[in-house]
């Protein structure tokens, strides 16, 4: 069949764009529920993604729901525990929950390939080197347009996912995009290696005054490397220029050196990215089309995570379709699952960040921290970490008999 003179390819209820955590969760949670899948990525798999390798409790939920095997990860690194420095350089140590696991690091190269391999093993459809071009939609049906091996080629689907992240094609395609948005976090990183002080086995999270709205980290990762980073939220007052010298400067400050140790080693460049966290104002769905992950802005405002957010709105997409029923109730179900999830949470998240974007605020909330004693350390961690919902306090439907007691996925 031909579509304009275009070669039509094999039909399928679902085609997912992007083949990210968030796609790949989508595509996982409806091929088990029995449609038939495809996914596409413009990129060739193993690549690198721009990110600071942190999977939060969330993330490591929504993975084992997948029957996701961390083994599958080389580099994968369990974390025990979180080392916060406040602005006046008080360092505190938040212990994690050791029934389970509560936190990792691991190198998106490694996590987003393993997550291929998982879902090509369960019989998924994922063609790589294909990237989306355009769309055409009739009452039933969307015709996806598509490049691959510079062939144009078009996909007759029932529904599409788009998990093609922040400047998502798929959404710019639909006159969707915000023209101008860059996000409302900027973020560097860069892997070190012969990383020998503390921070080849601590997690670090440095509240230094100039950084404020932001944070700086050191993530550990097997043989003594570690993904160290920095993000800013953009305030409106420091310009791409300036946060370069910010990420130049703090390289060479006293106590990340200290932590990296004298002789660590940086490889190639450092990466760039921006970061959306505006779920609350996103588009969640148009027509026959779900926004997933980065395309529709899931990240936590108060730490720039995303991954955990981009699992969990790529299997709420596909159990919307799953469900079944016109376009409309389908499109209803998933913004209200979103909804229920985590605009609560960002809500929560704005307030706290709020608070913390300032020396005093940061300052006090980690001396409180310092005093809150063992029990009250961890049971910040778990709230951090998102193994609870951030937005707990203001949505008491969820509270459960074992709040913050629950053992850890994993176990």
């Amino acid at each position: 069949m031909t579509l304009d003179g275009q070669k039509t390819s094999s039909d399928c209820d679902l085609l997912i764009v992007g083949a990210g955590p968030a796609g790949i969760a989508a595509a996982i949670t409806a091929t088990r529920a029995g449609l038939h899948v495809i996914v596409i990525d413009k990129a060739q798999f193993p690549r690198d993604k721009c990110c600071g390798d942190g999977l939060t409790t969330l993330a490591l939920r929504e993975l084992e729901k997948l029957n996701f095997d961390p083994a599958t990860v080389p580099s994968w690194f369990d974390v025990e525990a979180a080392w916060l420095r406040s602005p006046s350089g008080r360092e505190v140590c938040v212990p994690l929950p050791s029934n389970g696991k509560f936190a990792a690091v691991t190198p998106r190269l490694e996590l987003d390939n393993a997550l291929l391999t998982q879902a090509r093993d369960e019989g998924i459809t994922v063609i790589e080197n294909c990237a989306y071009e355009s769309l055409s939609v009739n009452s039933e049906q969307l015709f996806i347009s598509v490049r691959a091996n510079d062939e144009l080629r078009v996909f007759r689907s029932t529904w599409l996912i788009a998990a093609d992240g922040m400047w998502s094609p798929v959404r710019k395609s639909l006159g969707l995009s915000e023209p101008g948005y860059l996000g409302e976090w900027h973020a560097f990183r860069q892997y070190a290696s012969n990383v020998t002080g503390t921070a080849a086995q601590r997690l670090i999270i440095w509240f230094d005054a100039d950084l404020l709205p932001g944070y700086a980290w050191s993530f550990p990762l097997p043989g003594n490397r570690a993904n160290i980073g920095l993000a800013l939220l953009r305030d409106g007052k420091r310009r791409i220029g300036d946060m370069k010298d910010v990420w130049t400067d703090l390289l060479q400050r006293e106590h990340v050196v200290e932590a990296l140790g004298p002789n660590f080693v940086l490889d190639d460049r450092h990466t760039a990215w921006p970061i959306p966290a505006r779920i609350d104002q996103a588009m969640t769905a148009s027509g026959r089309v779900l926004f997933v992950g980065d395309a529709v802005m899931a990240t936590d405002v108060l730490t720039g995570e995303g991954i955990g957010q981009a699992l969990l709105t790529g299997s709420l997409a596909a159990q919307a379709i799953v469900a079944g029923g016109e376009p409309a109730a389908v499109r209803q179900r998933y913004e209200m699952s979103v909804t229920d999830h985590l605009l609560a949470d960002h809500r929560m998240s704005v307030r706290l960040s709020n608070v913390l974007s300032h020396r005093r605020g940061a300052r006090g909330a980690i001396a409180l921290l310092a005093h809150a004693g063992q029990r009250g350390r961890q049971y910040f961690a778990r709230w951090m970490f998102e193994d609870e919902p951030r937005g707990i306090a203001l949505t008491p439907r969820r509270w459960h008999r074992r709040l913050f007691r629950q053992h850890g996925p994993y176990r």
